[in-house]
């Protein structure tokens, strides 16, 4: 015990121990000292839009339809958790990648290689992002999506897509994407539907009314999926509503 209280003092002691040669990296950040308050303030607005990343990419792009119909189509087969949420969000980004492939290479051309290479600044860039989204965004949004937030406002209807505020073309644009979401998942639903009542009312016939139709049709919805080669076939439709 001696021993042990003896080591926790030579811890706590700042000279006991001598100085470590490891020298570990630092940030120092100096907020208007060596540089301009207008630069400094445009470091915090772009650190600001970087916390907001995750929501952009989620909702400002294909991402939301995508991860959407995947999943009412693993809950259309009835398969609980297979595919794994993993798997399906991992193919949500690659498809997202896939769709997105020129916005990015617009994005990468105009607003990223120039402003590292300091040909622009960091409002220019913003500016260009924004510009490249609102391209995407406008082919996918309906007009009645864009009226909704104008009748609630009470603001003037704006003549073309360009002159519609970013504050209401985003919310636009989920709603959009939500809305054709479901409608693509509805029309999933369908044949997996009329299967379990087809398996239900033979199941009736024979008088077998305690044995859950859902487990009887599930290896059928199984045996359907993979014979039309389902997965090609859901993935084919989600990218051709995008009309890449």
């Amino acid at each position: 015990m001696k021993y042990f209280a003896g080591l926790i003092l030579l811890v706590m002691s700042g000279t006991a121990w001598p100085q470590s040669q490891v020298s570990l990296p630092g940030v120092s950040i100096n907020m208007g000292q060596g540089a301009d308050l207008v630069d400094t303030m445009q470091l915090m607005a772009l650190f600001t839009v970087l916390t907001l990343a995750p929501a952009i990419l989620i909702l400002c792009t294909c991402f939301t339809r995508i991860i959407v119909v995947l999943a009412f189509t693993r809950q259309a087969l009835g398969t609980q958790n297979m595919p794994p949420n993993q798997l399906l969000v991992g193919l949500a980004i690659f498809l997202s990648v896939f769709v997105m492939r020129d916005t990015g290479v617009y994005i990468y051309d105009h607003a990223v290689s120039p402003y590292l290479e300091k040909k622009i600044t960091s409002t220019v860039a913003i500016k260009e992002i924004e510009f490249s989204l609102r391209q995407f965004m406008g082919k996918q949004v309906r007009k009645s999506d864009i009226a909704l937030f104008y009748d609630i406002t009470g603001a003037a209807a704006p003549k073309t897509i360009d002159e519609v505020p970013i504050h209401f073309l985003i919310p636009a644009f989920i709603i959009s994407e939500l809305k054709t979401s479901f409608q693509m998942g509805f029309l999933l639903y369908i044949p997996f539907l009329i299967l379990d009542m087809v398996v239900a009312s033979v199941l009736m016939a024979m008088g077998m009314m305690m044995l859950p139709p859902v487990i009887v049709s599930f290896p059928f919805k199984l045996l359907l999926f993979v014979l039309v080669d389902g997965w090609q076939l859901v993935t084919g439709a989600i990218l051709r509503s995008f009309n890449i």
